[in-house]
């Protein structure tokens, strides 16, 4: 498209071509990273069942004098990890939802035809900057 000023504009489908490109990188990357959340967390939930029965069954032991006293400082240890394994889960699934979210978003500023208004780019902008949806 020429103008009377000598300014040449893309054509909007070529733009139009360009941004759904990026929101697709943007979604698969969104998708890229929630995945590695979901494996962490998986992995970190099966660690957390072992503590947790290695735990109980230590301090069982102890009530039924099949272990000494002296093992508390064990029964310490595996309370702490697992208090760090359930705040470390928390925090992962927070994240997992945050990308949820943004990956919503995404979807929302794309719709069934691949089209978006002219605004939306803008306010998924805006959105992910402050964490509303």
């Amino acid at each position: 498209m020429a103008s009377i000023f000598g300014f040449r504009s893309r054509d909007p489908a070529r733009d139009r071509q360009t941004d759904l490109s990026r929101f697709d990188r943007l979604a698969k990357l969104l998708d890229q990273i929630a995945g590695e959340i979901e494996a962490e967390k998986t992995g970190l939930e099966n660690r957390y069942r072992s503590k947790a029965t290695n735990a109980a069954f230590l301090v069982e032991a102890m009530e039924n004098g099949s272990a000494s006293a002296s093992r508390s400082s064990e029964v310490t240890e595996l309370t702490n990890s697992i208090l760090n394994c359930e705040r470390r889960i928390a925090a992962l699934t927070r994240q997992n939802s945050l990308m949820k979210e943004l990956r919503h978003s995404i979807d929302g500023i794309i719709d069934e035809n691949g089209a978006y208004g002219s605004d939306r780019p803008a306010e998924f902008v805006n959105r992910a900057r402050t964490g509303t949806t």
